[in-house]
């Protein structure tokens, strides 16, 4: 099994934010995008920034395929 990101990425296009902002406004470090962008795991708690940063659901951001 492996995860996918593509959805994070296309809701950052439809709200208008670059990858770079998730790491200011999501507080998240530039070793977890950069494992975002790789399509690696990252903890949950990244994940938990990011979906309060952008209000959204886990299943929102994260497909496993």
């Amino acid at each position: 099994m492996a995860v996918c990101y593509d959805n994070l990425w296309k809701m950052l296009i439809d709200k208008k934010y670059k990858k770079t902002d998730l790491i200011s406004m999501a507080k998240i470090s530039s070793s977890a995008l950069a494992k975002l962008g790789r399509d690696e795991y990252v903890s949950l708690v990244v994940i938990d920034k990011i979906c309060t940063f952008l209000n959204c659901k886990i299943e929102d951001v994260v497909t496993i395929v």
